[in-house]
């Protein structure tokens, strides 16, 4: 069986000592290259073209979201996983830069290993972005981010904080899920002391954010099946119910 080639770009000796070990005793990677360095990082990447590169956000000389906005530049189907604190404008910025998943620290060395192998697995480089964060325990809150993150829906917009809320109220309250204007809406505009129709609203975009991102491959990843197709879009209360009824199949909670 054909290896695939790895950079690593960790700045944490620790972590990239458990990711180098992983790897070589998987015997499906090899390992190009492994540093803490940034600008030594991006001309190994460019030279050694490999299948998969792992980027720190903070490494000397040039910084995670540098190298990636770099590489990217020159080879836009490279396969890159980014990885950092939870920070959501890193994330949302990496992500943008071009990171195809970002792996939240700190996070089980065999659940990357796992991205990794789906990434690999994947059409294309940059179209799918996929965010992990494996941390125990994980709130339901870091679960939805990591959802929403992984199909395209951006932290900073009013539709992704509504959502998360009404996601968790639907968890806790699954009946209101069939109440959707009359107490869900109302109930959400209440803690964030807004109107019901400002939620639908930035609900409803949030969702098509998401989809005109073109993420309908990841959004099928994460929910086991091909659910939607092209332009197909759920509606508010059928995306809160997947969601909700993800976790609770999942024991999340």
């Amino acid at each position: 069986m054909k290896k695939h080639s790895v950079i690593l770009l960790e700045s944490n000796t620790a972590v990239l000592g458990q990711l180098r070990v992983a790897l070589e005793e998987s015997n499906e990677f090899t390992i190009l290259h492994a540093g803490d360095d940034g600008d030594v990082g991006v001309r190994e990447i460019l030279a050694l073209k490999p299948d998969l590169v792992v980027v720190s956000m903070f490494l000397k000389g040039t910084d995670g979201c540098g190298v990636i906005r770099t590489v990217k530049k020159t080879w836009v189907d490279a396969k890159i996983v980014a990885t950092g604190l939870p920070n959501d404008g890193i994330i949302e910025r990496a992500m943008e830069d071009g990171a195809a998943y970002y792996l939240v620290k700190p996070f089980s060395i065999q659940t990357a290993l796992e991205r990794f192998r789906e990434l690999l697995n994947s059409k294309g480089g940059g179209s799918k972005e996929l965010s992990v964060g494996k941390r125990a325990p994980v709130t339901i809150e870091e679960k939805i981010s990591e959802i929403f993150i992984s199909i395209g829906i951006p932290p900073h917009i009013k539709g992704y904080g509504y959502l998360r809320e009404g996601i968790k109220m639907t968890i806790e309250r699954p009946y209101i899920i069939n109440a959707v204007t009359k107490e869900l809406y109302p109930s959400i505009a209440k803690k964030f002391q807004t109107t019901a129709s400002k939620v639908e609203r930035a609900i409803r975009h949030a969702i098509e954010v998401a989809w005109n991102r073109g993420r309908i491959d990841a959004i099928n990843a994460i929910f086991g099946a091909r659910i939607y197709l092209g332009s197909e879009k759920p509606t508010n209360s059928e995306f809160i119910a997947l969601v909700a009824d993800k976790l609770i199949l999942e024991n999340m909670i």
